[in-house]
């Protein structure tokens, strides 16, 4: 019996019997060998994990475009608050931890440059338009390596594509990092807002803060004990009414107070701009697309989904450093 098998037996004696065992795992897109010593899910994790588009997410932002200071969130701390906050559900209600921890590392690999405000610009550009978790599993099934993808198991790709609130993944994993991703957005940003004087604790309404707690640290611990108590032994992730409640009146607040703040979106035109501009110029050059989406170009795929690809892959910096080498005039010295 190989360790891999060992894995899949232990799962069977520990986990809920609601959870996804490795071992009935609907399968990948194309037949792949099995691991001896990694189940399915753990491969997943670590296929996203040294993926490059996971990589890029270090330089690419949460709320606050280019902020001055070393603390505020980015897409890829973002990704790690979530796994571990869905982890610490999903292994209090007996889960597969591993396939939770590979959703949540991949759900966001598809995020746009400047956040939500890239992802507006591309959606209002790009023909069909353009939803960040679609493209996550663009990037998974058709980006990454080379245009063959990372062929992962179809309980990751699921809650990938599942994972904003108007679809159910349909694992109890996926359905984990839905509320997660959820509730450390919420919890986060508050923290980013506070510290960028956006956002006081007393602007927090005396009503949700006696349903949620006082600080950033109990509400986070009200949330997720809520989640665990009133999903034990459940075929379903819930959460009770009132802190169910509460968690979406405190994400209104947040909309209203720090997403949609005139201060938080300053940089927002600029940005519409500068990609509309990288978007309009690369339709007409598509020979100067790097080799990996000239190749998709060659297979047939749209120049607008292939320069849309490669726009949203971009790095803050590096889409900034792209639109300076085409636009901007350069400096030379005469000798």
């Amino acid at each position: 019996m190989t360790i891999r098998e060992r894995i899949e037996e232990n799962e069977k004696q520990i986990l809920s019997p609601y959870a996804a065992f490795s071992c009935n795992s609907a399968g990948r897109g194309r037949p792949d060998e099995e691991d001896d010593v990694r189940t399915v899910y753990m491969r997943d994790r670590d296929r996203i994990l040294h993926c490059k588009s996971f990589r890029r997410m270090k330089d690419k932002t949460q709320v606050f475009l280019s902020p001055q200071g070393d603390h505020y969130r980015t897409r890829m701390t973002h990704t790690l608050e979530v796994s571990q906050i869905a982890r610490t559900i999903g292994r209090a209600l007996r889960l597969n931890t591993d396939l939770i921890e590979a959703i949540a590392l991949g759900h966001d690999l598809g995020h746009t440059p400047f956040g939500h405000a890239g992802e507006r610009t591309l959606n209002t550009i790009c023909p069909g338009g353009f939803r960040h978790y679609e493209q996550s599993l663009r990037v998974v099934e058709r980006l990454e390596k080379d245009g063959k993808g990372l062929n992962l198991t179809e309980e990751v790709r699921d809650g990938i594509l599942n994972h904003q609130m108007e679809t159910i993944p349909g694992t109890l994993e996926g359905r984990v990092v839905r509320l997660a991703d959820k509730i450390a957005y919420i919890h986060h940003d508050t923290d980013d807002a506070m510290r960028a004087g956006m956002l006081r604790e007393d602007d927090i309404p005396i009503t949700l803060r006696m349903v949620l707690g006082y600080t950033s640290r109990e509400r986070l611990n009200t949330l997720v004990l809520d989640i665990i108590n009133s999903s034990m032994d459940q075929d379903d992730i819930c959460m009770s009414p009132d802190i169910e409640e509460a968690m979406l009146l405190f994400r209104k607040l947040m909309f209203a107070d720090v997403y949609t703040n005139p201060v938080a979106r300053a940089e927002e035109p600029r940005v519409n701009r500068m990609l509309t501009e990288l978007y309009d110029y690369y339709l007409l050059h598509p020979g100067l697309l790097p080799k990996e989406y000239t190749r998709h170009l060659e297979s047939g795929e749209e120049i607008e989904r292939v320069v849309c690809d490669y726009i949203s892959g971009m790095t803050d910096q590096y889409c900034v450093r792209i639109f300076q080498e085409i636009y901007l005039p350069k400096s030379w010295d005469i000798y």
